[in-house]
């Protein structure tokens, strides 16, 4: 039996609006997820417009079922390879892009998924799941020296060796296979946040564990790559992340696209031309309203960044 989950799309207003210039030009979703985002880009399209929707979770690609518009397509496939699939399909170039980064509302609520510490379920945190190895394999066989980079560099989480030691000598006596298992122990070694009593200690190690189990940032950093190769000039770019590391991966690309004469000496006797030109516009950013957040607490963590690619000749950045 199917499972309903709710989803409310974050900045439903904007992203559509900003998106959508030409109604009969190509755009790509590439997070479909319920569908919410890829719902309100075709009610902005005329009948000669197209939408190509992508997921890597099969759940969301049978959701994408419901959608019977004949300018929609949905493509079971990570938004990294969204270059090469669209070539596959006769399609070199489009008129805007969306990438809503990060996992799903559905994912999470799902127990079964194992992506929340919330609800007790098989420590799984994969969006693909006929792929790759489960968050329960990592954790049950990784060294401490590993666990500890992973949280400490993916969950920004300060007592990183603190739950890694405790993770291997647990482990010893009974490996893990739940959620709860795991955020139960990491509640009994690391304090409350003193600034935020809500949050429970497991937040950040659970975030870092499932951008490492699904590769978020090496995926996001391809797909900014293969957005900026496929955007005809004047098309835009939208990216919403909800922390701080995919954030600055984005800011940074943009940044690099609006100046790439950053770091070259003014003082070598170059002409204009002679500078690297802008690959897209100036990034701009909006936040969720104060009305919005009323409704959907969910997106208080979301920025949208966007631009628009110039005419230049597109060539690939090498993104940190």
């Amino acid at each position: 039996m199917a499972k309903n989950f709710k989803h409310i799309p974050v900045l439903a207003k904007e992203v559509p609006d900003i998106l959508v210039r030409d109604p009969s030009g190509i755009y790509v979703d590439g997070t479909f997820g319920r569908g919410g985002h890829s719902r309100l880009i075709l009610e902005k399209l005329s009948p000669k417009g197209k939408l190509y929707a992508f997921d890597r979770d099969e759940a969301a690609v049978k959701a994408a079922e419901e959608i019977s518009d004949p300018r929609f397509r949905i493509i079971y496939a990570p938004f990294a390879e969204m270059k090469e699939k669209l070539i596959e399909l006769g399609i070199t170039s489009v008129n805007g892009i969306l990438l809503d980064i990060g996992v799903s509302s559905p994912q999470i609520d799902d127990a079964e998924r194992g992506f929340s510490f919330r609800f007790d379920g098989p420590l799984d945190m994969r969006m693909d799941t006929s792929t790759g190895m489960t968050a329960a394999e990592w954790i049950n066989r990784a060294a401490a020296e590993e666990i500890t980079s992973v949280l400490k560099l993916y969950g920004e989480e300060k007592f990183s060796s603190r739950i890694a030691a405790a993770i291997c000598e647990r482990r010893t006596k009974e490996p893990f296979t739940t959620t709860k298992a795991l955020a139960d122990l990491i509640a009994s070694v690391v304090p409350r946040n003193k600034k935020d009593r809500d949050q429970h200690p497991a937040t950040r190690s659970f975030q870092g564990i499932r951008i490492f189990i699904n590769d978020e940032l090496g995926q996001l950093r391809q797909a900014l790559n293969a957005a900026g190769s496929l955007l005809q000039p004047e098309g835009i770019l939208e990216v919403i992340s909800f922390h701080s590391l995919e954030d600055r991966i984005v800011k940074h690309f943009f940044d690099m696209c609006a100046n790439p004469d950053k770091g070259i000496d003014p003082r070598l006797p170059l002409r204009a031309e002679q500078l690297p030109q802008p690959l897209f516009s100036k990034g701009k950013k909006v936040v969720p309203t104060k009305e919005e957040l009323e409704i959907n607490p969910r997106a208080r963590s979301s920025i949208l960044r966007f631009a628009s690619r110039t005419g230049t000749p597109w060539k690939g950045l090498e993104l940190t």
